[in-house]
């Protein structure tokens, strides 16, 4: 296989399909360390860069924003009868559905976990290693997260 060149790599990261997929994302970040600080005046750059690069959970959802212009952008770009089109269609629903479910039911058996091991540590001596707690997303953050993943493909496959 002959090494890609620099003009492919450009054509890459400036398709309609990847800059709706990483603004979305991005974006989605953005908002969601924004509406942090808003709620939490003290927090420091640290917890800013973490939310705004790592941090899962909260509003709105960058997972579904990401698969939602990841899917419109593919359908603008290549249309809806395309194999692709249904790949990104089907991924998308399945990581939708993982955030409102799956993660978010294992985000809240893990704070009941927690609130269990707590107070046993503290009623009983018992040593407890807090679980980690996976934040899923409520349907509002994930309502959100489509609507503003749809819109930047939009703005981006049609400019």
């Amino acid at each position: 296989m002959e090494p890609r060149t620099a003009a492919e790599f450009y054509r890459f990261l400036s398709s309609p399909v990847f800059l709706s997929a990483f603004f979305s994302w991005f974006i989605a970040q953005l908002l969601k360390s924004v509406i942090d600080v808003v709620r939490n005046r003290s927090r420091g750059t640290r917890d800013i860069a973490e939310t705004l690069l790592w941090k899962t959970g909260g509003m709105p959802s960058s997972h579904s924003s990401l698969v939602t212009a990841l899917a419109t952008a593919i359908g603008f770009r290549y249309g809806l009868t395309d194999p692709l089109f249904s790949l990104a269609l089907f991924y998308g629903i399945l990581i939708i559905r993982d955030a409102l479910g799956v993660r978010r039911a294992a985000g809240l058996q893990a704070q009941a976990l927690n609130r269990l091991g707590v107070e046993l540590q503290r009623r009983h001596d018992i040593e407890f290693t807090l679980v980690k707690e996976v934040n899923g997303h409520t349907p509002s953050e994930v309502s959100v997260g489509v609507l503003l993943g749809f819109f930047i493909a939009v703005a981006f496959s049609i400019l």
